[in-house]
Order: C-alpha cells, then structure tokens, then sequence
C-alpha cells in the first residue's frame, strides 16, 4: 500500500507592513500569539518562540476544554526574506509539514507568499482557509500596531 501523495498549499497577500514589521510579527511571542493560530472562540495558554535554526516553537490554545498544541522547529530565519518551519498538531496527526514564508517588499508594504509543502490532498482547501484566516489576523494585528 503507497501512502497518498502530498500536495502543496500557497497562499498569498499583500500587506501593509514592511517586511521587516511583518517577519517580526511571526517571531515575537507577544504579536503572534494575537494572530498564530488562534481561533475566533479558542484561549491562547501557551506561546514559546525559539526563533532561530533548530529553535522551536509551541503555540497552544485551549478550544472546548482541550488544548491543542502547534509545533515546529525553525529551519530557515532569514530576516526580513524568509522564514520556514517544520509544523505539525500533534493532537491530531504525527506527520510534520514544512512551512515557508517568504517576504518581498511592495511598494510600502509587503508581498507575503506562505508555501505549505506535504499537505494531503484531503486537507489542501482546509489548509489553505485555515492560512488565508491567519494571514487576514496577521494584516489586522500589523494595522493594529499602526
């Protein structure tokens, strides 16, 4: 029996931000924990960055009275380009991805393309709101900021 081929999610915005402005938003625990994962009815309890290579991260929210862990390990921190990560839930799956973000600037913000790379055919459209949904959080977080 073959395992079922992966596919890869990109997902892309325009933001309001420097690059610089938008990588820190992703390593500084304080604005992360405002967008990273974080759902709409869910309570972040935990919120650890390592933000360098072979550092880890650990976002965990708190969701109907479980809580559910977001891990990785960073792979590449290239500020303010690139980012890139192992991730995975481990509730729900031991299978790790890897994550990419990488950074251009654009006029007086920035392009951001975010590559999920080792997704299953049956999470791709999943993943890809799910992203699209954190990506918004991040531009609300960075107007936010002002």
């Amino acid at each position: 029996m073959t395992a079922a081929p992966k596919v890869t999610v990109k997902v892309t915005r325009r933001l309001a931000a420097t690059p610089e402005r938008v990588f820190d938003a992703w390593i500084d625990p304080a604005q992360a924990s405002r967008f990273l994962f974080k759902t709409p009815t869910g309570e972040m309890v935990r919120t650890a960055i390592d933000a360098r290579m072979g550092g880890a991260f650990n976002f965990t929210e708190r969701r109907d009275g479980q809580d559910i862990e977001h891990v990785g390990e960073y792979l590449e921190v290239d500020r303010p380009r690139r980012l890139a990560f192992t991730f995975a839930v481990p509730k729900f799956s031991a299978e790790k991805t890897r994550v990419t973000i990488d950074l251009a600037p654009q006029g007086a913000g920035a392009a951001l393309t975010l590559t999920h790379a080792g997704v299953l055919p049956d999470w791709a459209s999943r993943t890809e709101t799910g992203w699209g949904m954190i990506l918004d959080g991040l531009a609300a977080s960075l107007a936010q900021d002002g």
